[in-house]
């Protein structure tokens, strides 16, 4: 027998005062009710919310669960009414399921090893230096998302796909815009298509003279340009804004835990465990959704074809179910299996590059400040909107002493 089950609406986004890190407080209290719950979407669509981690990760891995962008109707903050969504543009494969997801997927499997990835550490602790030296040059006093977040993983990022140095500030810009979740439609779509206008421009210059990079790397494969170029678009933004936003929170997290700063600066060896545990406690990738394709029994309910299942990631990765005192930050943490990368066919590509931009940038920040310390109370620092695709922290001001190196 079906089971009764609690019903979620609105959907949460207030973040309790004081608790920047922390889910909002009704995820937390849903999961608290079981770890699904119904959903009634502004549009009238009923749906449902996953905040458990066993049946976020069982839905991740099932393929009667569907990415397509076509049939993502439902807004979980909006009412669209009848608009119809267009499948996914060419390449942009995070919103297809197999087999297109794997035509896409496949070709970029062997450019993203753990063994690539461990390869690029130097150059990402060349990139890291210089912008340390910057900070440093300029004196005590920073935006640690300006100087630092950000710029770390957008060189890393344009170099492997051979985007010209003197462009980087494009993207970023351009990047923000379309997934930072602070400007309005008009000024959204803008940005969008001037990144696509750019992007066809990038494929057609590979085209005619290859470099040596992961784009012109694709261009003896069966891709048209249009396919690269969606390609490029997600790798470009998924490369650079889920990092930059892992490095900002992260620091911020750690200033906020000064005994857990403390272990890391004396153990460096930590670093590993202490990135894995950042990812796990902040989850900047909050939620996925996934449509089911046909019924499917889940946690006791049937999910009827077509219903909406909104993925909280964040809450599933702090379940006390899978991970004990999960509310406390622990670098030294043994329990692994965190879906901060999701899981899955759509497991974040780019996971080993982005834990080599943190495992060389955490500890090269901390060693280079040893007194670094918020510029402004806690409660002033600005965070990115619950409307944005990556949570994170719009500017982080910083400070340090610059006689204590």
């Amino acid at each position: 027998m079906t089971e009764s089950v609690h019903t979620v609406t609105p959907m949460p986004t207030a973040r309790e005062s004081g608790c920047p890190f922390d889910p909002p407080k009704g995820l937390v209290e849903a999961r608290e009710h079981g770890p699904i719950s119904r959903f009634p979407f502004p549009s009238g669509h009923q749906g449902w919310l996953v905040t458990g981690y066993d049946l976020a990760r069982s839905i991740l891995a099932d393929p009667r669960f569907s990415s397509r962008k076509e049939l993502m109707r439902h807004h979980p903050l909006i009412d669209y009414g009848d608009i119809e969504v267009p499948p996914a543009p060419p390449g942009e494969f995070l919103l297809m399921d197999d087999p297109q997801h794997s035509r896409y997927r496949k070709p970029l499997v062997g450019k993203f090893t753990v063994r690539r990835m461990r390869l690029l550490t130097e150059r990402v602790e060349q990139v890291t230096a210089a912008h340390l030296d910057a900070m440093e040059k300029a004196g005590p006093g920073a935006d640690l998302v300006t100087a630092f977040a950000k710029p770390i993983p957008a060189v890393i990022i344009c170099e492997l796909l051979g985007v010209p140095y003197e462009d980087r500030g494009f993207f970023q810009e351009n990047i923000d815009k379309f997934l930072g979740g602070e400007v309005g439609d008009e000024e959204l779509i803008a940005a969008y298509l001037a990144t696509q206008r750019y992007l066809a421009e990038l494929v057609a210059a590979k085209r005619a003279a290859p470099t040596d990079d992961v784009l012109s790397d694709l261009l003896d494969s069966d891709l048209t340009d249009e396919e690269l170029q969606g390609m490029a678009l997600i790798l470009l933004s998924a490369g650079f804004d889920t990092t930059a936003n892992m490095l900002a929170l992260g620091t911020f997290a750690l200033l906020q835990n000064p005994d857990q700063l403390a272990a890391l600066r004396a153990e460096p060896e930590l670093i590993d465990q202490a990135v894995e545990e950042l990812l796990r406690y902040l989850s900047v990738a909050k939620q996925f959704h996934r449509v089911a394709l046909e019924d499917v029994e889940l946690g006791g309910h049937t999910i009827t074809a077509g219903s909406t299942v909104i993925l909280s990631l964040n809450t599933a990765n702090r379940d006390p179910e899978r991970f004990p005192d999960p509310h406390t930050l622990d670098l030294r943490r043994q329990d692994g299996g965190h879906l901060a990368f999701s899981h899955g066919i759509h497991q974040c590509l780019g996971q080993q590059l982005a834990r080599v931009e943190m495992r060389v940038a955490f500890p090269a920040l901390i060693a280079r400040f040893p007194s670094l310390r918020l510029a402004v109370p806690a409660g002033e620092v600005a965070l990115r909107p619950e409307t944005a695709d990556i949570y994170g922290v719009k500017s982080l001001p910083v400070t340090w002493d610059q006689d204590l190196r």
